[in-house]
């Protein structure tokens, strides 16, 4: 029995020793590789040591515990990143260069002397402005030479009808701009007073805008032609009571509809030729003996000889201007006046501007021939009583047409009439002067809502 004991006992111990020697031996397995790997190094170092270039790193292999690394150069110490095999698969990942961005150039335009015709559109503005103020310059300056040769040829023939010429209410500035007085561009006008008869006359030069590219070129469309518009202002005692018209077939039209008193007075339109005058004209008068006496054989002829040259003349006692609109709501007639008024057209076409105010001259007269002759002539009894009832008869018209807007007009009146005494009342302090008051007011209103009776007397039998 003990003789197993011994044995066990040395067993024991031996499996003891045995396991503390596996132990101490334990990577006794990896210490072939660590050889290898030694003797790798040490060829290494080797190969490094024999290279002559500067900077290369080398490793003495006489260093068992430590590796002594000697450099040459500072600039080969990160060299070793460079190696290629030592970080496998990690350059591969590392070594990716980002990809340059992309720079976008601006394309730059040609320059313009190079290239004209990217400016086109600027080209033809430019060339519009140009163009316009040279037409601004010369149909202002022909505008401004046409009324000054106009004035020129006819001053001699104003001053000797009236005593004053170009008075505008500032005489300084009449004597400094040669009596015309320039309203716009295209307007002048000229203002001649002192003459018995009348009050005054007033001269409108209505040019063409020649100034304005844009009318010029609508004139092309539809031609028009400058006139001279004069208004008569007559006294009242001066002239008789009727009205006369003779124009042109297209400024007829335009008169009987837009001017109120030929509208009322004289509606009907006749041709010419009842008065042996061209058939380019229409004639327009209130009274028969009025017209013959108009369309004397000197107006005949004048109007015969220059039809191109008259529009229209225009007489008339209740000379009002243009027709009123139903919308104005006017509750009285209008203020007329006593006028003549003369339309010439003015031939500049073809001729030079001295021979085209020369033709105008007949027409300048045959004005102050009718001047005289509308203060000289009257109507007949019959004439005047006829145009006195169609005074009256237009009169009435227009009355009945507004009552109704009067009566009410009326009414409004009395109201703020009643309304101003009852706060002029209510403003004292006096209660039985509001006590009296207001009981005058609900009398009065009691009567007003009670209804009318008319009272019949009936004759006894």
């Amino acid at each position: 029995m003990k003789i197993w004991l011994v044995v066990l006992h040395i067993v024991l111990v031996g499996c003891s020793v045995w396991a503390t020697n596996y132990q101490d031996n334990e990577f006794a397995e990896f210490e072939e590789f660590d050889a290898d790997e030694n003797f790798v190094d040490a060829r290494s170092n080797e190969k490094i040591a024999t290279d002559d270039e500067p900077g290369d790193i080398f490793i003495s292999p006489d260093d068992e515990d430590d590796d002594v690394v000697i450099t040459s150069d500072d600039d080969s110490e990160f060299e070793h990143f460079q190696d290629t095999e030592e970080f496998e698969g990690f350059n591969e990942r590392e070594e990716k260069v980002e990809a340059e961005p992309k720079i976008t150039i601006t394309k730059v335009p040609i320059h313009f002397r190079a290239n004209w015709d990217s400016y086109w559109l600027e080209i033809l503005m430019i060339a519009g402005l140009v163009v316009y103020f040279i037409n601004f310059i010369t149909g202002k300056s022909k505008n401004t030479m046409l009324a000054n040769t106009w004035f020129q040829n006819h001053k001699q023939l104003l001053e000797d009808n009236f005593s004053l010429v170009g008075d505008d209410g500032n005489l300084e500035h009449s004597r400094e701009s040669g009596g015309l007085v320039k309203e716009s561009e295209n307007i002048f006008t000229l203002w001649c007073s002192g003459r018995t008869c009348c009050e005054g006359m007033l001269v409108e030069l209505k040019l063409l805008k020649r100034q304005d590219l844009v009318a010029v070129l609508a004139g092309m469309m539809r031609p028009a032609l400058d006139q001279i518009h004069i208004k008569i202002t007559m006294d009242v005692d001066a002239m008789d009571t009727f009205v006369f018209c003779v124009a042109s077939k297209k400024t007829a039209v335009h008169l009987s509809k837009d001017m109120a008193d030929i509208s009322v007075y004289c509606p009907e339109r006749k041709p010419g030729e009842k008065f042996n005058i061209p058939s380019s004209f229409l004639v327009m008068s209130e009274i028969a003996e009025a017209t013959s006496a108009v369309l004397d054989s000197k107006m005949v002829a004048i109007l015969n000889k220059y039809t191109d040259l008259v529009d229209y003349v225009h007489i008339s006692d209740q000379y009002s201007g243009p027709k009123q609109t139903e919308d104005t709501g006017a509750l009285k007639l209008p203020d007329v006046k006593r006028v003549l008024l003369f339309g010439f057209n003015v031939p500049i076409k073809g001729m030079q501007l001295e021979q085209a105010m020369d033709q105008l001259k007949p027409l300048m007269v045959l004005v102050f021939y009718c001047m005289e002759k509308m203060k000289r002539y009257r109507l007949s009894k019959e004439g005047k009583t006829k145009a006195d009832k169609n005074r009256q008869r237009v009169e009435e018209a227009f009355l009945k047409s507004t009552h109704a807007a009067r009566a009410e007009a009326a009414a409004a009146r009395r109201e703020e009439k009643r309304r101003q005494e009852k706060e002029k009342v209510m403003a004292e302090d006096d209660p039985e002067r509001q006590r009296r008051y207001e009981e005058r007011e609900q009398k009065r209103l009691a009567k007003k809502r009670a209804p009318k009776m008319k009272q019949l007397k009936v004759k006894a039998l």
